[in-house]
């Protein structure tokens, strides 16, 4: 059993916390999909993005969710099967595809583009969006998985991620994602980030997004569906 079987109200609680940091990253998913069609939400946890992202004007209906939190996701309106990443339920085409903080949890991330692909008509996208791995989060998740928030303190955010999370999670890269876009048969036509300032000190204010990866925490990839 996953911690987001564990812990689902935790995951929900830490972003009613982190509000700046959820509206950050709320606005860089919504500039990434807007005008993109159908959506498939792939990992869709609770359910809170897509139900934010309702009431901003995109929605998505249709989410596939291995864990307990599909349950809340149910109850938000969103239409979820339950399944893996690797081995989507689901047969028929979308124009887009959303993987919203999916990849750090993966057994197999090329397997889970390729079905992201096979899901995806022709030319479609993949709007994949993550903390990166050489960001000031991604640096300091690594050293709260080995050393624990408790030690982290001062320069830990007031209330940071859950450990149970952040210890089943890796941390990709920029290069990384890239290289794992590539061999899936997808081509990078744009790149988004947030979450600029230092985690402890991120959730002061809402960030809009901006263009690039070298200084954002927080990024999100549109990829075309090439192959």
């Amino acid at each position: 059993m996953s911690s987001f079987d564990k812990f689902a109200e935790e995951y929900d609680s830490w972003f009613t916390k982190n509000r700046n940091v959820l509206m950050s990253e709320l606005l860089l998913v919504e500039e990434m999909l807007r005008g993109e069609g159908r959506v498939l939400s792939v990992g869709c946890g609770s359910g809170l993005f897509e139900t934010l992202l309702r009431e901003r004007g995109i929605v998505i209906n249709d989410c596939v969710e291995p864990s307990e939190m599909g349950r809340i996701a149910e109850a938000r309106g969103l239409n979820v099967r339950k399944g893996y990443a690797e081995e989507l339920p689901v047969q028929e085409k979308y124009d887009t595809v959303l993987m919203n903080g999916v990849i750090h949890y993966l057994k197999d991330p090329l397997r889970a583009l390729l079905e992201a692909k096979r899901v995806l008509r022709e030319n479609g996208h993949l709007i994949l969006c993550w903390v990166t791995g050489e960001g000031s989060y991604g640096l300091l998740y690594r050293l709260a998985s080995i050393l624990g928030w408790e030690k982290l303190e001062g320069v830990s955010p007031q209330f940071p991620y859950p450990l149970e999370f952040v210890k089943e999670a890796k941390w990709q890269t920029v290069d990384e994602v890239r290289s794992l876009l590539r061999n899936a048969g997808f081509e990078e036509i744009g790149i988004m980030q947030t979450l600029t300032r230092h985690p402890k000190y991120s959730n002061s204010e809402m960030e809009r997004p901006s263009p690039g990866y070298d200084r954002g925490d927080y990024l999100c990839i549109k990829a075309r569906n090439i192959l």
